[in-house]
């Protein structure tokens, strides 16, 4: 199918940074269509000039990465929920056919219908969903889920392990597809007793990597070599925990700064930021679903 999102023919295709390349994107975008108590973007809405500000800086991004001649990767982080924007689905599709992007994902509450993704390749498109019990019915968050099954694509299911989430984590696991891995992360702040902790592994068995924040400090990170973080403006930063900046992508001033380097933070506490540590070991337990958040026996 035709492309939407075009290479600038002012930029050149710069020299491939060292092969492949992993960013994790983050736009202006902060609107949520749900109002979670955990999250401070609950039901944010942004100006008509803020969504068209970062619909051109989505629009850009996507146009980058179409211009690449090297292998990428890209996961959408976006502070609200993306995938009720026609945007991002555009550029979900679009990025998935080409044949240089391995794999384009994107975190989303699935709060918005899924057959757009018929258009896109099931091969390269994946969706990092969590399941927020009191926003959405339940039977409705599980039909779509099955709905993506059906279709072929790829996904990971989560939910927040807060006690009352608990019931509807167990119905979860035992509702879904036997291949769908349903992930767990601790609640932020929370600590939990053995026994607790005991309850959420049993639903998700990777839990124990979430239930504390990783000593990072000095600890070799993929972050800042292979993984970048880019926000709106372009701006590179080694991942979206770490301030310093390395550079900007439009203009490539990032490149001459990616090497590997150890992590600057005493602790990492989030997925999308311990997955690339080094010592934990989990791009063998995540193989080839780093970015959707799919262990490779799920």
């Amino acid at each position: 199918m035709p492309a939407v999102f075009l290479p600038d023919p002012t930029v050149p295709a710069e020299p491939a940074p060292g092969g492949h390349l992993t960013i994790l994107y983050r736009g202006p975008l902060a609107s949520c269509d749900y109002d979670c108590p955990y999250c401070p973007f609950a039901k944010r809405r942004d100006s008509v000039e803020q969504l068209r500000a970062d619909r051109a800086a989505l629009e850009r991004f996507a146009a980058w990465v179409a211009a690449r001649d090297h292998p990428v990767s890209v996961l959408f982080t976006p502070w609200g929920e993306g995938l009720v924007r026609s945007w991002y689905r555009r550029a979900l599709v679009e990025l998935s056919h080409l044949p240089h992007v391995r794999r384009v994902a994107i975190q989303t509450n699935l709060s918005h219908r899924t057959s757009w993704t018929a258009d896109a390749d099931p091969s390269r498109l994946a969706l990092w969903a969590t399941f927020h019990p009191g926003q959405v019915p339940y039977e409705r968050f599980l039909g779509k889920a099955r709905d993506l099954a059906e279709r072929g694509i790829r996904y990971s299911v989560g939910i927040v392990g807060q006690p009352e989430h608990l019931a509807d984590a167990r119905r979860l696991r035992a509702d879904l597809p036997d291949h769908v891995y349903l992930w767990v992360n601790a609640a932020e702040g929370r600590a939990y007793t053995d026994a607790e902790a005991a309850d959420w592994t049993a639903i998700d068995p990777l839990f124990g990597h979430s239930r504390d924040p990783h000593p990072s400090l000095g600890r070799a990170c993929r972050t800042g070599d292979d993984v970048i973080s880019v926000d709106g403006d372009g701006t590179v930063r080694r991942c979206h925990f770490v301030p310093a900046v390395l550079g900007n992508l439009y203009d490539g001033t990032f490149r001459a700064n990616l090497r590997p380097r150890p992590c600057p933070l005493d602790v990492c506490d989030c997925h999308i930021g311990y997955v690339h540590l080094e010592p934990l070991g989990l791009y063998d337990v995540f193989a080839g679903g780093i970015l959707e958040r799919i262990p490779h026996l799920a």
